[in-house]
């Protein structure tokens, strides 16, 4: 029994470590990998209390348990490496954003203690909303009383927010899954807690709606937040966006494509434009194109093809390249920070490489770029250890845009004692 557990544990490092990158294996090996590689010592933790009990119950009275121990002690070993790598993701970033073009991102007069993300919370894990955090939910931005064009706004109960820099949070899943409750949690509640106003937004997705519903419905959203926010005490005049996977396509695509007619059916004349943007693992060709996509596999453009866009690449090229950022990269870009892990198995490294290639080489606003060792897809979902940094390097470029624009931070977060309890 000793044998058995200790090779489960020590395929999830040894996948955490090295996953598998060829379809149709991709999803499997990120579903094994990364709660792995995001909470590694908290896996290890696991895998001593069911060596223990192996061991209680007789597990070491023949040679397998011995090996089995072994191979326990390697995994386990594994899997504090692991944790060692994510904390030193806390350098990359600053480090990116050091090397940011148009001169190092400095954090000014931003605290770089964490207002949301302490030691504690990371202990957790799940990024549980507080009672200090207020959640007005199911706005609807369209006026259909459609569940899907319906947004969260996030302020904080203390001292609430007075011409606040905003945040728009747009989920991932595929284009086909995903809500609004789900992700970038830790990196919106942090910036709730320094005084900013975050929008957590739904949209169509696919099969039933077909592309370009998505991106429609983000700058519908994005419109009714500049004309909307400053009741709730945010600032119209600096709206950032992010998100990640679809939704770091979404975000960033968002933001290379202000105030485009063709997808503004009804709302021409709005603002739609983002004063900054921070995707995560996004994805940033639509096409299927080897040299530009890092060769997905052919997974993404099937699924493009038969549930998104319900049209064949060969028969309407323009279509997919115009929903591509990739495709959309121009001068007037906004400030970009792009962080993407390198044991992504869903979207490759490379695709973020060419992206950023291409923002560096034409885009005239600050461009940084992270990219982070032994991270999978999704790792700023949880409250890790990762993520903590992450989140933090995400606060200080945001702040620091916020200012270059001409705006001030908001008020600076309360440290001390945290008196938040769950909510109900």
């Amino acid at each position: 029994m000793l044998l058995a557990v200790s090779l489960v544990f020590a395929v999830l490092a040894v996948n955490a470590f090295s996953p598998v990158r060829r379809e149709p294996f991709t999803v499997a090996s990120f579903a094994l990998g990364w709660i792995p590689g995001e909470l590694p010592l908290h896996v290890a933790v696991v895998e001593v209390a069911a060596v223990v009990a192996c061991i209680a119950g007789g597990g070491l009275h023949a040679w397998p348990g011995w090996l089995g121990l072994v191979i326990a002690l390697a995994s386990g070993a594994g899997f504090v490496r692991l944790a060692v790598v994510a904390h030193r993701s806390g350098d990359l970033v600053n480090r990116a954003l050091d090397e940011a073009t148009g001169g190092p991102i400095g954090p000014g007069e931003v605290d770089p203690a964490p207002a949301w993300m302490h030691w504690w919370r990371l202990v957790l894990a799940v990024p549980f909303r507080l009672r200090g955090i207020r959640r007005t939910r199911s706005i609807d931005y369209w006026g259909d009383g459609n569940y899907r064009h319906k947004l969260d706004i996030l302020t904080r109960r203390r001292r609430p927010p007075q011409g606040a820099p905003v945040l728009v949070y747009i989920h991932g899943g595929a284009w086909v899954i995903g809500d609004k409750r789900q992700q970038g949690i830790p990196m919106m509640h942090e910036l709730v807690q320094r005084g900013w106003v975050c929008v957590a937004i739904n949209y169509r997705l696919s099969p039933r709606a077909t592309w370009p519903a998505h991106i429609v419905d983000c700058k519908r959203a994005v419109a009714w937040v500049r004309q909307h926010i400053a009741e709730y005490g945010g600032d119209p005049g600096f709206i950032a966006v992010s998100g990640g996977s679809a939704g770091g396509h979404l975000s960033s695509l968002l933001a290379l494509t202000p105030n485009e007619p063709a997808w503004q059916p009804g709302f021409e004349d709005l603002d739609t434009s983002a004063d900054a943007c921070v995707p995560f693992y996004g994805v940033y060709d639509m096409t299927g194109d080897p040299e530009r996509s890092g060769a997905y596999g052919p997974g993404l453009l099937e699924l493009l093809e038969r549930r998104v866009m319900k049209t064949r690449a060969v028969d309407n090229p323009t279509q997919f390249e115009q929903a591509s950022p990739d495709h959309r990269v121009t001068p007037a870009a906004p400030p970009m920070f792009v962080l993407h892990g390198s044991n992504d198995t869903l979207v490759p490294v490379a695709v973020a490489r060419h992206f950023v290639d291409q923002l560096v080489a034409v885009s005239a606003a600050p461009v940084a770029y992270a990219e982070l060792p032994r991270a999978q897809h999704a790792f700023e979902v949880l409250a890790s250890i990762r993520s903590r940094h992450t989140t933090m390097g995400a606060v200080r470029f945001l702040e620091a845009m916020r200012i270059r624009v001409g705006g001030q931070p908001p008020r600076a977060p309360v440290h001390g004692a945290d008196p938040d309890v769950l909510s109900t």
